[in-house]
This record gives C-alpha cells, sequence and structure tokens, in this order.
C-alpha cells in the first residue's frame, strides 16, 4: 500500500469528509425549504402554508382612499341621483386622502361622572379610509351609542369645560367607535370625533 493511500484511509479524515457531506445536505435542504416558504409567504404558491389566505383577507380591509380616486363602496347621499348634487371638488394641498363624514343621526344626553350636570351634544366623526366604514358606522350606530353614553357617564365635569379635557373625550370616543367597529367588522378605521353642539347644563 502506498503512502498517498495509508493518509487517505485514516480514520480522522474519513469521519471529516462525512460530516463535510452531511452539513451540505442539511445546508441545500434548509435552503429549499425556505424558498418554498418564502414562495408560499408571497402568494406565489397558492395553499401552501395558507400565505394566498392570509394575503386575501388582508386585502379586504379597508383601503385609504386618495383625493381624487374613485370609491366603489361610497354610499350614495339621499336624494343623490340625476342632477342632484354638485361634483365633489379636491384641493390639491393638505392631506393627500380624502375624508368622508358620519354624522350621528340623534343628539346624545347624560350625566356626568360624580355631578348632576348634565350634557347634550351632537357628534360627526371622519374616516380616511373607503365607504365600507360609512356602512358599517350606519349599520352598528345602536352599538356605537351605548358605548360613546358610557364614556359621556365616565367623564368627570371638569373635562367638559376645557379644551385638554374635551380633547381627551374626543380620543375615547374615537377609541370606542373603533372598539365597537372592531370587535363587529373586524376594521375599526374612523380618524377622529368632532362635536357639532355642546351644550352643559
Amino acid at each position: 500500500m502506498n503512502e498517498k493511500a495509508v493518509q487517505d484511509d485514516a480514520p480522522g479524515k474519513k469521519g471529516k469528509g462525512k460530516l463535510g457531506l452531511v452539513l451540505i445536505a442539511l445546508g441545500m435542504l434548509g435552503a429549499g425549504g425556505g424558498g418554498v416558504l418564502a414562495l408560499a409567504m408571497s402568494g406565489v404558491m397558492p395553499g401552501i402554508i395558507g400565505g394566498s389566505h392570509a394575503e386575501n383577507r388582508e386585502d379586504n380591509q379597508p383601503k385609504l382612499i386618495r383625493k381624487g380616486e374613485d370609491d366603489p363602496y361610497m354610499p350614495k347621499a339621499e336624494g343623490e341621483g340625476e342632477g342632484a348634487a354638485l361634483p365633489e371638488v379636491e384641493g390639491e394641498g393638505g392631506d393627500p386622502y380624502r375624508t368622508a363624514y358620519f354624522t350621528f343621526s340623534d343628539d346624545f344626553t347624560s350625566n356626568l361622572k360624580g355631578s348632576d350636570a348634565l350634557v347634550q351634544l351632537s357628534l360627526a366623526c371622519s374616516t380616511r379610509r373607503d365607504g365600507r366604514v360609512l356602512v358599517w358606522l350606519k349599520k352598528h350606530e345602536l352599538a356605537i351609542r351605548s358605548a360613546l353614553l358610557g364614556i359621556l357617564a365616565d367623564t368627570p365635569e371638569d373635562d367638559v369645560y376645557t379644551m385638554p379635557g374635551k380633547a381627551r373625550l374626543e380620543k375615547r370616543m374615537t377609541a370606542a367607535i373603533n372598539d365597537v367597529l372592531i370587535r363587529k367588522e373586524g376594521f375599526g378605521g374612523v380618524d377622529g370625533v368632532y362635536f357639532r353642539t355642546f351644550i352643559i347644563q
């Protein structure tokens, strides 16, 4: 046997060669599995690991609507028909997204926390999302009213006399509306609440 053959047959050399082959095989399997996972998550290979399903669910959420962009979900205004309304005109500056408003049909009247004072107000809220949010606000107005009356009843009297207190109330009301919409429809989308009238008695 020649000297080269003896060196190649050494026990340490054989173990290192097999270990190297195993590591290469594992690396190739990992790369292949990672590639399949990436394709599935991107939706290129639908049905594998649910990537397509997650994408469809996300795609079904209300979208931000840019100024001048068509909104296929926008509900028609009452009395809207042939020649009923002027065309909507958007300014070129400011927010790049269209703002749509929803006005609650009735006023809100409630006692204030720890006080004999009453507050009566009318409210509107806004969204920059598509018209589905407006449809959901109308659909769930009763549940939203209940949540907002609870917020008013839990508001200290001092809060309704100051601008910072009213700003806190607006934020709490916005969060309450979004909470109802998330529970009912899986998505909020309301950006803010606005007081149309605000009377304290």
